[in-house]
């Protein structure tokens, strides 16, 4: 369980589902609609949903590649944090708006697979987060012009290697987007 004190809830973190950075992501569609199936889940069941959006010299704020994509829809009231950085707590106010929310458990979706995505998860745990890979909820585009695995191997192995991901006190794990059940983690083992 969580190392961090005072910390009992869960929330839905969705990284970086932008026009610019999923439009080439694998399975893009299937992707975008788990994670749309995995935030009314949230909503229906009181679980924040934390939208984090990244900006760079590439992918300029305000810009249509910047904007959620049109099949998802961050509702009023949900925290939306801006990045320039791979790692979602890096530079940004995440760390403050979980906090707020009194979150000590992350259920994590979203792009690109082999950045921010793995970043985001490794800071987590890092932090004293317990956090969870939706494992059919995440993408990433074909790096491998500059010698990555092709996109189905990337995604593969980073859900190989969370599922058994380790760290004193807190707990990592992979699970289908069909099988997230918010209230099960409300004080529960992620499950593996």
């Amino acid at each position: 369980m969580t190392t961090l004190d005072n910390r009992p809830n869960t929330a839905l973190l969705v990284i970086d589902v932008q026009n610019g950075v999923v439009a080439g992501g694998h399975r893009r569609d299937e992707v975008v609609a788990n994670i749309g199936g995995l935030v009314e889940k949230a909503r229906r069941e009181g679980v924040p949903v934390v939208w984090v959006q990244h900006s760079d010299e590439n992918l300029a704020r305000d810009s249509e590649d910047w904007r959620i994509v049109p099949e998802l829809s961050p509702g009023d009231g949900e925290p939306r944090v801006g990045k320039s950085y791979a790692d979602s707590f890096e530079g940004t106010t995440l760390e403050d708006e979980l906090a707020g929310l009194a979150v000590g458990r992350l259920v994590v979706a979203g792009a690109q697979t082999d950045e921010c995505i793995r970043a985001t998860l490794h800071t987590a745990i890092v932090k004293g987060y317990d956090a969870l890979l939706v494992a059919d909820a995440h993408t990433t585009e074909d790096h491998s012009e500059w010698g990555a695995p092709p996109p189905d191997q990337v995604i593969a192995h980073t859900n190989l290697y969370w599922r058994y991901h380790r760290a004193p006190g807190r707990t990592a794990g992979t699970v289908e987007s069909a099988d997230v059940d918010f209230a099960a983690l409300s004080g529960a083992a992620v499950p593996r």
